[in-house]
């Protein structure tokens, strides 16, 4: 967050929302409880630390090397998208 903070000018804060109190606001929107459930599983999967180990999957899908994550907000940033530039 402080990357895209520093880029924009300004303070972003994280906020953790508790699962349950998520699930809840989806229902309260009235999603449907098959995709909520969708929703709650795939968060809860893809956040449970087994996707954090460094892969080549880039190279392998893109045929090139990653770049940094401060250059791709940095680029953001310059086109406007985030509404600043």
């Amino acid at each position: 967050m402080a990357i895209i903070g520093r880029a924009l000018g300004r303070e972003i804060q994280f906020q953790t929302v508790p699962m349950d109190v998520y699930r809840q606001a989806l229902l309260d929107a009235q999603l449907p409880g098959e995709i909520v459930d969708l929703i709650v599983y795939l968060f809860t999967t893809v956040l449970d630390g087994r996707n954090t180990p460094l892969t080549d999957g880039v190279q392998r899908a893109l045929g090139r090397g990653p770049r940094k994550f401060s250059d791709y907000v940095e680029r953001t940033v310059a086109s406007g998208v985030w509404g600043a530039s």
